[in-house]
């Protein structure tokens, strides 16, 4: 058993006595035969045995007597200048779907606006100067107890598609000009609930390299015919013109079908090397980040579901692009068995459009209206209302594999 306080301090007393008396090597055994005997870490017992009945003067400029034992407080018991707006930075943090403090930190102040205007919260002068100068790591420590998820890891569905890998290149790093708009990874995630028997649900992902403007078509299953016309769907929809995509292996891109149509429209069609999923780094990510973190891993494969996911889409992807910011790596330098990343930024896909020198003003003008009248706490609550349908739906309860 451990040494009593009042043992210790007698204890400590007499070490005391016997350590500032004695030479440089009689105090390295006196110090270890005290750290044995107390339990102290060996940096405090010298300390204790340096100052004991000293006078020492701290950084308060107050002055405390070593070896008098008090009971120390757990905690400098000075509250927290932030801890008011925490219940704020929480509803913006499940805004954004969870971010890192860096890129919530970027949105802060914008999103403040737009809460005020439309009329979402009641924030205080105080309460919203404060939520403006917060520093990132003050987030990041604040938000600590809300980061505890669970995660699950998906399977592949991917079927290679042989006959014309010969003709579609793969990409390498130095074959697109990525640092213009317009070039898109495309894949498919599959909702099959754990079931891969019978047709399910499939949803095609777009990413644009340069902005990080991600589109989403969900599709009954993984036919050429619907992954085509999703992907004409997306088309449609892109503030700026399709100059490329790059896809996985899988016979629902590799086909002579959507092979014809990049010919025929000058689009560059190229793939990934086959089980290299970091050749399609973009759209893997946002995989996980904009389609699983929405919808999750349940199995859909009626008309209702699908008409269900494709209505939150409509609201998720006006949410993800205009409000939600993206950080791009800008070098990676490998220092001996150390890498250090720089990053740019945290901005919107929307902002990185804006802010790009090739496009037209025309499409900046609708962009920046569109961003006006958006309601990003509207957004979110339409977002929420039909996840809590496709959960609650009997059909899921009744089928669906967890």
């Amino acid at each position: 058993m451990g040494l009593k306080m009042r043992e210790k301090q007698s204890v400590s007393r007499e070490y005391a006595r016997r350590y500032q008396q004695s030479t440089k090597k009689g105090k390295s055994v006196l110090l270890n035969e005290f750290v044995k005997l107390t339990g102290y870490r060996r940096d405090y017992a010298s300390f204790l045995l340096r100052n004991w009945q000293k006078k020492v003067y701290f950084s308060n400029n107050k002055v405390r007597v070593i070896g008098d034992f008090v009971k120390r407080k757990s905690g400098s018991g000075r509250k927290s200048y932030y801890l008011d707006v925490l219940n704020e930075l929480v509803d913006f943090w499940e805004l954004l779907n969870c971010p890192c403090g860096k890129r919530l930190k970027s949105s802060l102040s914008g999103l403040v606006k737009k809460a005020l205007y439309f009329k979402e919260m009641k924030i205080s002068l105080e309460k919203s100067n404060k939520l403006t100068t917060i520093s990132a790591s003050t987030i990041d420590r604040l938000l600590r107890g809300e980061r505890k998820k669970f995660e699950l890891r998906p399977r592949s569905k991917t079927r290679p598609g042989k006959f014309l890998k010969s003709k579609i290149p793969i990409r390498l790093g130095t074959e697109w000009n990525e640092d213009t708009l317009g070039y898109l990874e495309i894949d498919l995630v599959s909702h099959d609930g754990g079931n891969a028997g019978g047709d399910f649900c499939q949803t095609l992902n777009t990413v644009d390299i340069k902005s990080g403007w991600t589109d989403m078509v969900c599709i009954k299953n993984k036919a050429q015919i619907w992954t085509f016309d999703a992907l004409m769907e997306i088309k449609n929809r892109l503030p700026f013109p399709l100059k490329g995509i790059d896809s996985d292996n899988g016979s629902e891109f590799i086909n002579d079908h959507l092979f014809k149509y990049c010919n025929d429209n000058d689009i560059c069609f190229t793939r990934t090397r086959a089980s290299k999923k970091n050749d399609n780094c973009y759209v893997e990510e946002k995989n996980n980040t904009a389609i699983r973190a929405y919808v999750g891993y349940l199995r859909y494969d009626t008309p209702q579901q699908l008409k269900l996911v494709n209505e939150l889409y409509s609201n998720l992807r006006l949410l993800w692009n205009y409000f939600q910011p993206l950080m791009k790596l800008k070098s990676k330098i490998r220092i001996g068995s150390k890498i250090i990343k720089k990053y740019d930024e945290p901005k919107t896909p929307f902002q990185r459009i804006v802010e790009f020198k090739g496009i037209d003003e025309d499409i900046k003008t609708n962009l920046n209206q569109t961003f006006k009248r958006l309601n990003p706490f509207g957004l979110k609550r339409n977002i929420d209302r039909i996840q809590n349908k496709m959960i609650n739906s009997p059909y899921y309860k009744k089928r669906s594999i967890i």
